[in-house]
């Protein structure tokens, strides 16, 4: 019996020790790309996508508080779910989910059976593509002002 709990202790052990590295992982990739320029073609020369956040944080302060709040709040809400889902739609497009969701800009192009080591990457730049959609472009509900070039 005391096998069968050093046991399941072992195998809990080595699960978290799985998930407290992917964190550190993912923290670091987001980290490091973070800190590149944007790929986003709209985006000012060399802004990196931490720029583009403050700099939306600082057009957000310029407006009606639950105006600024509800923009980032939506893309915090449905940012990850949708990054996630356009990157599975991208690499799968002929998978039952590419079929029953929205032809969408966002879903990077060309990246069909993209391998496992590309995915991260092509991840990030749905994810910056969908920020710049929600809180860069001048169509957006609350009328952000334009974004500033990089300082």
């Amino acid at each position: 019996m005391r096998a069968v709990g050093f046991v399941v202790r072992m195998v809990w052990k080595g699960i978290l020790l799985a998930v407290i590295l992917s964190l550190v992982a993912g923290c670091g990739f987001i980290a490091q790309q973070g800190n590149q320029p944007m790929t986003v073609p709209q985006a000012p020369q060399g802004m990196t996508y931490f720029e583009f956040m403050q700099d939306r944080i600082d057009a957000a302060k310029e407006l009606k508080p639950s105006c600024g709040v509800g923009m980032f709040a939506s893309l915090a809400i449905l940012g990850p779910f949708y990054s996630v889902l356009y990157t599975y739609v991208a690499i799968e497009p002929d998978s039952f989910l590419a079929s029953v969701t929205a032809p969408d800009k966002d879903i990077a192009k060309g990246v069909a059976g993209a391998g496992l080591s590309q995915i991260p990457t092509i991840w990030w730049e749905t994810v910056e593509r969908l920020s710049w959609t929600m809180l860069g472009s001048s169509n957006i509900g609350c009328k952000f002002r334009l974004v500033e070039q990089a300082r």
